[in-house]
């Protein structure tokens, strides 16, 4: 069996270059696509803010994730989905919004087909366990024993 990092790579490059391939006929990537989520989720986004929720880091290419994710924003920015409201600040505007609600259909389909065969408890166990390796190894997301036993 190959371990754990082989997959979590070979999957993240499945679903990047499979919803890269879905998002294209709308002009979209991954990237693009959960830039314009992240403003929606946020009322008060910021591209200072941007990196950490999406989790942005180097690529297999050696590019930076920031310098992809700034391309992303200014690429939406361009293409009339964002606006800056305030310096710093990312807004969506209605065709960002309207690109939301259109490819919001493409991607529900998307993630059907991901999860094809795999069980709500066999995913969730897959997240939580994920989430858990994630904590084990990056303090700043460790949780303390007083959060397991609900003490102070």
């Amino acid at each position: 069996m190959k371990p754990i990092g082989y997959w979590l790579n070979r999957t993240d490059q499945a679903l990047t270059a499979s919803m890269n391939a879905v998002l294209a006929e709308f002009g979209l990537t991954r990237l693009g696509w959960q830039v314009l989520n992240a403003v929606k989720d946020d009322p008060r986004a910021m591209d200072t803010g941007l990196p950490a929720a999406l989790a942005v880091r180097t690529g297999s290419d050696g590019s930076t994730g920031s310098e992809a994710l700034t391309a992303a924003v200014e690429a939406h920015l361009a293409a009339g989905r964002l606006s800056r409201p305030g310096p710093g600040r990312l807004a969506l505007t209605d065709d960002g919004r309207a690109r939301i609600a259109e490819v919001g259909r493409r991607v529900e389909a998307f993630r059907e087909l991901s999860a094809a065969g795999i069980t709500r408890e066999e995913y969730v166990t897959a997240v939580s366990v994920l989430e858990r390796m994630t904590r084990n190894l990056r303090p700043s997301d460790r949780i303390s024993p007083a959060d397991v036993t609900g003490g102070s």
